[in-house]
């Protein structure tokens, strides 16, 4: 059965007369009355009974011309949803997350996002930033969010640099780590950001720290900065909503420039083209800009 087939049914269970049908139709009687013939062979029953007072549906014919009237209510929903899709954002957005920008940023870019748009379905990966590159490469996400400088040869969109500070809640100057006894607390990271941190760090003072301790995650390491028992050097986007009496000194490199880290959005071109992509660059555009007033 076609779709026709399933119009021509439902046009004899309203009309119970093949003469009607067939003027409804567009179709001569005898080419009706052979259709329906051939439909209710591919059934194996019959559908309607024939009498002089018109077509009665059998009890078969009422299951199949149910069937008939749900067909074609969801071909008719179908296409006004593809009606809709020329003036509403639809589809999948799949994105790919730096962990940290997941945690302090990305929330509430997709908070407007799914407010303005929300039909698209959003799935959304974190991780390093070396593990966001292997998702783009391997063609898991529409786009990924990625911190320090990509080697990227498809689009790439600077979002924000945030700078990096010593955190703690009794240094308040730089130096102060040459005769602290208190731990460096560290976090596990990318490694060229580690790498970042320890070039700045002999650097500056030619010597390691005195004791250090390393954590798996930068939410502890934040939180054992926070409860006193060490200091830790964090990027800014971590920093809001720090509660207690706490010391922020900005790193700065031999030239006083400000030290810090750079967040990216890439992705592949083709990716850009697709309505639910774009619509997501123009709210982090719109969010980045915002951020800056």
């Amino acid at each position: 059965m076609n779709f026709s087939d399933f119009q021509l049914l439902t046009v004899l269970a309203k009309e119970r007369n093949m003469r009607k049908a067939a003027e409804r139709l567009f179709v001569s009687q005898p080419a009706l009355s052979q259709r329906l013939q051939t439909i209710e062979k591919e059934w194996g029953r019959p559908l309607f009974l024939r009498s002089h007072k018109g077509l009665a549906l059998t009890p078969a014919g009422e299951l199949v011309v149910e069937y008939a009237r749900k067909v074609l209510e969801l071909e008719e929903k179908v296409k006004e949803d593809i009606q809709a899709m020329e003036s509403e954002v639809y589809g999948k957005l799949k994105i790919a997350c730096a962990s940290i920008v997941g945690q302090h940023w990305l929330p509430k870019v997709l908070k407007k996002f799914v407010e303005r748009y929300p039909y698209v379905k959003i799935s959304l990966i974190t991780g390093w930033s070396s593990e966001i590159l292997k998702a783009m490469y391997e063609d898991q996400v529409h786009v990924g969010i990625i911190r320090g400088t990509p080697d990227w040869k498809g689009v790439k969109m600077h979002l924000f640099k945030d700078h990096l500070y010593l955190v703690d809640c009794e240094i308040k100057r730089i130096e102060d780590v040459l005769v602290t006894d208190r731990p460096f607390v560290q976090f596990k990271s990318d490694s060229n950001y580690f790498q970042e941190i320890q070039d700045w760090w002999h650097r500056r003072f030619q010597t390691p720290p005195k004791s250090t301790i390393i954590v798996d995650q930068i939410e502890t390491c934040k939180q054992m900065v926070v409860n006193g028992i060490g200091y830790a050097i964090l990027p800014e986007i971590t920093l809001d909503g720090l509660s207690g009496r706490l010391y922020k000194i900005p790193l700065v490199n031999e030239d006083n420039t400000r030290l810090g880290r750079d967040t990216w959005l890439i992705g592949y071109s083709n990716y850009f083209q697709l309505k639910q992509v774009d619509a997501f660059v123009k709210i982090v555009q719109e969010s980045i800009q915002t951020g800056k007033e």
